[in-house]
């Protein structure tokens, strides 16, 4: 039986592009290069169909080490929660109003570039922010 060495977190939106860029800033990762053969992603855009451009996008982790995320266009618009979200963890190793004052300016950062503050949750030594991206899909800093 193999191992699984790598994998991908898939989103599927409306805008592929606009929340990939969005993650990129959120978790300092890069715009993927475009695929074999083209220069540029524009480049890649304009040899498709119309109804295909600008139907998928993906960034990486630029030190290798995080899972690639792609970007997927999809008709319909998210309905109910999240079944998987991902958690950004600012917080690891910190406690109390240590950890509270890590999590409120990561959250302070990530409003203005479109994010919601949906809640937080505090029991005293832990907490974590709930929130949302820019389509709404649900994250938590953690």
């Amino acid at each position: 039986m193999s191992s699984i060495k790598q994998f991908q977190v898939t989103f599927d939106c409306a805008e592929p592009e606009r929340v990939a860029r969005f993650w990129c800033e959120v978790l300092g990762y890069v715009v993927s290069p475009p695929p074999r053969g083209f220069a540029t992603w524009d480049d890649f855009d304009r040899s498709r169909p119309p109804e295909d451009r600008g139907s998928w996008f993906a960034c990486t982790d630029p030190s290798g080490v995080g899972p690639r995320l792609f970007f997927q266009r999809v008709p319909e618009g998210k309905v109910v929660k999240n079944r998987v979200h991902l958690d950004v963890r600012v917080g690891t190793g910190l406690v109390g109003e240590e950890r509270l004052a890590a999590l409120e300016a990561e959250c302070a950062r990530l409003v203005p570039l479109g994010a919601v503050r949906v809640r937080l949750l505090y029991d005293g030594n832990d907490s974590c922010i709930v929130m949302q991206d820019i389509e709404g899909n649900e994250f938590c800093l953690d």
